[in-house]
């Protein structure tokens, strides 16, 4: 199972060149300010304890200079428990420091993954489209944790150990500045080293990362599409493409490893050597009597305690380059800003008629619907003619209204007949759902490659279902995702009711748009709260209804009836039970606008005509754009536009379509086509 790099490209697949750590920790400033008292507290409190740690080698020193010296036990006694008081309140104050960080730090990992989360759910559809789920993952999870982790110990001990390191040598160079200079001359190969080792880690940490969110993607993929693998016995395919990927990440670990390794022995070995050629030039220089044995003692005293925080400059280091590469890692997905209508270009609008269908004018001339002409030729289904004022004749009777009566059908399904019922009593064309020279392209397609959709001009009467036709691949399922803006329009404009979509809160417009996908996704909940997504304040009256229309009363019959739990991404049901679980969903709240791709193609011919029979009572008081590839799903619809090479080429009824489109006769092939071809 191959694995996308498309993140990888994104992201730069590696540590930037000239990247700096201490640029990229400084982001995480605004996660860190509501807890920086407790945070700056368990700093100083830290080099407190540290600076404890270096009085000890001072009380040697006058141990052995004084009360050793002069042979005083009691002053050896009183060095004894001045030693211990300095212990016990160092191990007091390190332990009052994991105090102070440990709770703040906890909630501040907790807000960067929320944070997180709530970006992801406003990111456009584009953008997951293009990023594997396990990259995802992986930031959510290990990132996160390598960042709390980098807060709570090394960023703390990088400020206390150089602290400690600065004052220690301050020490050393006032007790004797000669030995004192011995042991500073390794601290210039080591700042060399360290550089060197900058450079090489951050590579080496960032490419680790992302192939342990590649080896995420993989295992996921394994996991939810087990019925697959075992389906096709593919499992030895997936476990050799599995241990390819962690014998990398493998090789890449232990690749990080010996750079960790050759830098630690080095910082090891360094201040080791300075340390013994100290220990030898100052014995020789007591022994000479240009020193006392104290002075030896505290001065060795405090190089000893000063190797804890050079050695563990290293790891520090390390975990410091981890830290960043997580919190790149982290913004990379942070600075993906969800498109807006600002972002992209608007045509340049003049006023006239708009074109739609396969006669090159609009349905209702793009003002009124009540004075211009019909869907295909100027004039209605059954010969009358259009009048002004929203009244149209249809053998001699007048009706007004916007509201088409040809004494029956026009073809089954049909709510208005053929020219369908315009605006809702009389209100203009603004009313329902409109796309005004529509176009997308995708933002990943090479130049080169024509849009998705051009120049789409379409006009959903408000209270009108209009079934979308089209052959595989023509922009169907692109074009009802941009209602609810999951994509955003290249050019053109799509409105609601008259409004812009893209003026609209998105909470409002998902609030007017229900949508249902031909690949139902359900989540790891109830039966119940998998449909009662869809309204936020329905209740059982609304759920039973909903599960009604979508023919779904198979729940009552699951072992807890809509309190079942459906399991991950609801593969414990069939998938005609999903899709009806998904249909019911989208009905809940009594949308005013619906967008069904497909909704019914998963279901057998029994469930399918009942669904169809309580999905007409549904679409009788909402205006609904349908995605259709069957004829039984085409006669919900009142009327029909056929979708080819990314424009509307023709809009009409069922049967005016099968008597004059050559194409649409071949989609809907079979006894549907014949019968258009006998009609007159």
């Amino acid at each position: 199972m191959a694995v996308t790099s498309e993140p990888r490209a994104q992201e730069g697949g590696a540590a930037p060149r000239h990247r700096s750590a201490t640029r990229s920790l400084l982001r995480l400033w605004p996660y860190v300010r509501p807890v920086r008292a407790r945070l700056f507290s368990a700093a100083a409190v830290a080099v407190v304890a540290s600076c404890l740690g270096l009085v000890i080698p001072l009380v040697l020193k006058w141990m052995v200079d004084g009360p050793v010296a002069h042979r005083d036990p009691g002053g050896v006694w009183l060095g004894g428990a001045l030693l211990l008081a300095l212990g016990s309140a160092e191990a007091a104050l390190f332990g009052l420091r994991r105090w102070l960080v440990g709770r703040p730090l906890a909630s501040v990992e907790a807000a960067m993954r929320a944070d997180l989360y709530r970006h992801l759910q406003r990111l456009p559809v584009s953008f997951h489209d293009r990023w594997p789920s396990g990259q995802l993952l992986s930031r959510a999870t290990t990132d996160l944790m390598l960042l709390r982790m980098f807060l709570a110990f090394p960023l703390t001990f990088l400020v206390v150990n150089g602290v400690t390191i600065l004052a220690g040598f301050a020490i050393l160079l006032s007790q004797e500045w000669t030995l004192g200079l011995v042991l500073v001359v390794p601290a210039v190969p080591l700042v060399i080293l360290c550089s060197l080792f900058e450079t090489r880690y951050a590579t080496v940490a960032r490419t680790v990362q992302d192939q342990t969110g590649d080896l995420t993607t993989v295992v996921e993929e394994g996991v939810l599409g087990v019925r697959i693998v075992k389906g096709f016995g593919r499992h030895r395919s997936q476990a050799r493409a599995f241990r390819a990927l962690s014998d990398q990440v493998r090789s890449t670990e232990l690749h990080k490893a010996r750079l960790l390794a050759t830098l630690w022995a080095l910082i090891m070995t360094l201040p080791e050597l300075a340390i013994g050629a100290a220990l030898v030039l100052g014995t020789v220089r007591v022994a000479d009597g240009d020193l006392s044995a104290g002075t030896l003692v505290a001065f060795l005293s405090t190089a000893m305690t000063l190797r804890w925080p050079v050695e563990s400059l290293g790891f520090l280091l390390a975990m410091s380059q981890d830290a960043a590469t997580a919190t790149d890692r982290y913004f990379d997905v942070m600075d993906a800003e969800p498109a807006t209508a600002a972002d992209r270009p608007r045509p340049v609008r003049t006023r006239g008629r708009g074109e739609e269908g396969a006669s090159g004018k609009d349905d209702t001339d793009g003002e009124d619907g009540t004075d211009g002409k019909d869907d295909t030729d100027g004039k209605d289904d059954t010969g009358g003619k259009v009048r002004t004022g929203g009244k149209v004749r249809t053998g001699g009777k007048v009706l007004t209204g916007g509201e088409v009566r040809t004494g029956g059908r026009d073809g089954p399904g049909s709510k208005y007949g053929a020219g369908g019922r315009d605006g809702t009593n009389g209100e203009g064309a603004a009313d329902g759902l409109r796309f005004e020279g529509v176009e997308f392209a995708y933002a990943d397609a090479p130049p080169e490659e024509p849009p998705v959709l051009r120049g789409v001009d379409l006009h959903i009467r408000s209270g009108e279902t209009m079934a979308l036709v089209g052959a595989t691949g023509s922009g169907k399922t692109t074009l009802t995702a941009l209602v609810p803006r999951l994509h955003e329009a290249t050019r053109g404009r799509i409105t609601l009711d008259g409004r812009d979509i893209t003026a609209l809160p998105r909470e409002e417009l998902r609030a007017l748009v229900a949508v249902a996908f031909e690949e139902p996704t359900l989540f790891s909940a109830t039966a119940g709260e998998n449909v009662l997504m869809g309204a936020a304040d329905a209740g059982r009256e609304e759920l039973l209804r909903a599960l009604k229309v979508a023919q779904a009363d198979f729940v009552h019959a699951l072992p807890e009836g809509t309190g079942t739990e459906v399991g991950e991404q609801g593969l414990s049901l069939s998938g005609g039970q999903r899709q009806r679980l998904a249909l019911a969903r989208a009905v809940v709240g009594g949308p005013r606008f619906l967008v069904l791709d497909d909704p019914l193609s998963a279901l057998d011919v029994h469930t399918e005509a009942l669904v169809e029979a309580a999905l007409r009572e549904v679409l009788a008081s909402t205006t609904a754009l349908v995605v259709a590839h069957r004829p039984s799903t085409v006669l919900l619809a009142d009327r029909v536009a056929l979708l080819s090479g990314g424009r509307i080429a023709a809009v009409g009824t069922h049967q005016r379509l099968l008597w004059e489109s050559a194409e649409y006769r071949s989609l809907m092939s079979g006894q549907e086509a014949e019968e258009g071809e006998r009609s007159p």
